[in-house]
This record gives C-alpha cells, structure tokens and sequence, in this order.
C-alpha cells in the first residue's frame, strides 16, 4: 500500500484524510453507499439513460448495493467492483462482482480496452491516489468511451480527502476534470442537474464530468 498522492501544483496533505483506519473496516458498521437522496439518484439514472452504451460492457467503480443503471437498459457485460461483499451481492444489476479498497490496490484486475463505459458516482471524494485510479480506469476503456463521474455536495467528512473538503462545489468539479484530463482522458463535458422547485424530495445538487479516452 503506498500514501496519499502528491499532485504538482497542489498541497502536500491534499488527499489525506481525517479517519486514516482501513476502509474495509469503517465501513464495516456502515452501509457503503452514496448518500444522495431518491430525486438526485433519479438524476444519475436519467444522466446514465443518455450516456450508458445499451448493449456494451460497463463497469461501475466503488459500486454499492445500487448502481442507478435505467431499469430498461441491458448490456452484454455489467462489473460491480467495491469494498463491502454484502452490498455487491445484494446489488441485483451487477453480472460480476469484485471485492477491492482502491485505496489498497489502485490497479484494476481487466485488460486494456475492456469496458465501453466506466461510471463512479460520489466515490472521488473518497480517493487518497485518484491520479492512479483514473490512469487505470483509462487503460481498461476501450478507445472512445466514457467514464461517466458523479457526485453530490453530500459526502462522509471523516473520510473524504482533504482538498475535496476545502473546496466549494464548482472547484470540486474543476478538480474532477483537471484529475481526469492528467490521467489521459479527453473532450471533457461538465454540467449539473438541478432540483426542479416543486420536487421537495430532492435536495441535493448532482454534478457531472465525462471523459473520453481518446481514439488514438
């Protein structure tokens, strides 16, 4: 297990965090998922319903017991890679399940050029080698897909990095996408989806940044 990262033009501690205990075992008590609310959820699924490829091999990264894949949507391959066994097997979208702390390990266990799209949602926060991660997640896309990164403005404080904390949200998503295009990732799309003012239910804001792995 190597530290933190330290990144050129950011601070030394950027990505230590305040809880230093082995994911495996925090979470343990807890239950490992995102902390989004049902509509900012509804969001993922309808952002997942444009941008997922029907039909291709997908993987979802830090996965839980809910992937937010559109119900309708079916693929040739589906991976659940995340670090609690209990909620990858109670996660019914999932093909294939692996067990791993990306903190631990950054290395991916796929091929180069496997996957058609790769998703993350509100796992970044959580990323002591977030450069290394990505770098990983752009070998294992094929050339032209995706990864589709999510994340609210709700996040577990005692283990989310240092410079994910001190930032507001609009930096968290310049970071997500100056992170992404180190790692080799190309034709960045940034946005946001915003709670109508009628739905009382959704309170959380649900940002995005897609990355292409370029075509050669």
């Amino acid at each position: 297990m190597s530290g933190p990262e330290q990144l050129e033009g950011m601070h030394a501690a950027a990505f230590t965090r305040a809880n230093s205990e082995p994911d495996t075992i925090f979470y343990a008590q807890r239950v490992p998922d995102s902390l989004m609310d049902m509509g900012a959820r509804t969001a993922v699924t309808a952002l997942y319903q444009t941008a997922l490829p029907v039909g291709g091999a997908v993987l979802d990264l830090m996965a839980g017991a809910l992937s937010h894949y559109p119900e309708e949507a079916t693929f040739q391959r589906v991976v659940g890679l995340g670090i609690s066994k209990s909620a990858l097997d109670s996660n019914p979208v999932l093909g294939e399940r692996v067990v791993q702390d990306l903190n631990e390990v950054t290395t991916l266990p796929f091929e180069d050029d496997s996957f058609d799209a790769v998703t993350l949602c509100d796992g970044l926060a959580y990323l002591t080698q977030p450069l290394a991660v990505l770098t990983e997640v752009v070998r294992v896309l094929k050339p032209g897909a995706p990864l589709i990164l999510t994340f609210s403005d709700q996040f577990h404080a005692v283990k989310a990095v240092a410079i994910w904390q001190a930032l507001e949200p609009a930096d968290r998503v310049r970071l997500a996408s100056v992170l992404m295009s180190r790692a080799g990732l190309a034709e960045l799309d940034t946005g946001e989806v915003v709670p109508p003012e009628d739905l009382t239910a959704w309170r959380d804001t649900v940002h995005a940044v897609i990355g292409r792995k370029p075509r050669n």
